[in-house]
């Protein structure tokens, strides 16, 4: 038996996220040509790795019809140029996907199965609106063994706030409105664009390229956020505005074992810690990354104490609370979501995994004082996804100084 292979994330691309619907800029642009501008783009910025070196491709969608459907890492693979050697195929765990397509491929990387191999995800939620043409089983109901609103995404956030008071409809609107200035101040610094791939996209009004995330509201107030209506309940907690949009986006990443890259002069971004994925009630999905945190800390030995910066999916902005929460973590800590998240950014479902690790990734080569991380994410149905990374940029004399900093 061969000792397991350490895996690392190498690098990671993805397109501008879009508005979903009609007036959004992908809805002339195919999900899978989405997905092959990201592999291509990622294959283009480490030319040292030859294509026919690629062991298999993940690529993740929710609704997996149409221009998502066909197995997709195959066809994507196909149309992205890799040689037809390379075998792919298609993952679904709802907003979890780009996450579990990195998590299932580092498994067979760790295993000795693969060397290299390209993970990501994709979500055209204007051609594929979440649920479309679902037909959930009736005896979920019928039988009680979910609430109907299990299959609400946005009910399921108001029962977080019915179940935590402190978590207030003002802490949510806060807390996105700082999503927001973040983002624009993440934009202004120059932190986002390096990883973005841009899309030639054709409208009404001709030919287009999306260089930049389309729903960004910068001028977002607490006044404004305010004013805006609770579509999931009369007088409720939830609204547009702390709640991620409906989008389109793609994302690609290349995870290798740590030998492999060195041997083919891949970067290494990070490495891999642990992972853990957990079941909730489907009720109250948003608080699926407390138990699944929990659990990749134990497998990593660490505790959220170790945890220097996170990447936490805003689903909504109860669903991010209720963690910080349940771990004692500021409202407004410095080391959450530093440059804004998916309220901002958008969530383009089953691609949202990756972008929390792009961010990551370049925000370790920013703070070598930082071991580890973690990106986190709820999963619809009742589930959780963590995983823990560590920076291979770390400094000890950076981290002493920084604690000393902090007084710690």
């Amino acid at each position: 038996m061969t000792e397991r292979s350490e895996v690392v994330f190498v690098d990671g691309v993805r397109t501008p996220f879009g508005r979903a619907g009609e007036k959004g800029m992908y809805w002339g642009t195919r999900a899978d040509d989405l997905v092959v501008k990201a592999m291509v783009g990622l294959l283009d910025r480490n030319p040292q790795l030859p294509k026919d070196r690629v062991d298999d491709v993940a690529i993740a969608a929710t609704t997996q019809q149409g221009d998502q459907g066909l197995t997709l890492g195959r066809t994507t693979a196909l149309l992205a140029g890799l040689p037809r050697t390379v075998p792919g195929y298609a993952i679904d765990r709802m907003c979890a996907g780009a996450m579990t397509s990195v998590t299932t491929v580092a498994g067979a990387i760790a295993f000795g199965a693969y060397d290299v191999a390209i993970a990501g995800g994709v979500e055209h939620m204007g051609h594929h609106p979440m649920g479309f043409d679902a037909d959930p089983n009736p005896r979920f109901v019928s039988e009680r063994l979910v609430g109907s609103d299990a299959l609400v995404m946005g009910r399921t956030a108001e029962r977080i706030h019915d179940r935590f008071p402190q978590l207030t409809k003002e802490r949510s609107d806060r807390f996105a409105m700082r999503s927001q200035h973040k983002a624009a101040k993440a934009y202004e610094d120059g932190n986002i664009q390096p990883d973005l791939v841009p899309v030639a996209t054709r409208g009404p009004e001709g030919w287009g390229l999306a260089v930049r995330d389309e729903l960004m509201r910068p001028e977002t107030t607490m006044e404004g956020l305010a004013a805006l209506r609770t579509p999931f309940r009369p007088h409720g907690n939830v609204t547009a505005g702390n709640a991620s949009g409906l989008n389109d986006g793609a994302t690609a990443s290349l995870i290798a074992s740590e030998e492999a890259a060195n041997a083919l002069g891949l970067p290494v971004k990070m490495k891999l810690v642990s992972f853990a994925f957990a079941g909730v009630e489907p009720e109250i999905m948003g608080i699926g990354p407390v138990p699944s945190t929990e659990k990749a800390l134990v497998k990593a030995g660490l505790t959220i104490d170790d945890i220097g910066l996170f990447e936490l999916n805003e689903a909504y902005a109860v669903q991010v609370l209720s963690l910080l929460d349940h771990f004692g973590i500021d409202d407004e800590d410095p080391r959450v979501n530093p440059w804004g998240g998916a309220i901002a950014f958008g969530h383009p479902l089953a691609s949202s995994g990756v972008r929390l690790m792009i961010q990551l990734a370049r925000q370790f080569e920013q703070h070598p004082e930082v071991r580890y991380g973690l990106t986190a994410m709820c999963i619809g149905l009742g589930q959780g996804g963590s995983v823990i990374w560590e920076n291979p940029h770390f400094d000890r004399k950076a981290a002493k100084k920084a604690a000393k900093g902090a007084g710690k």
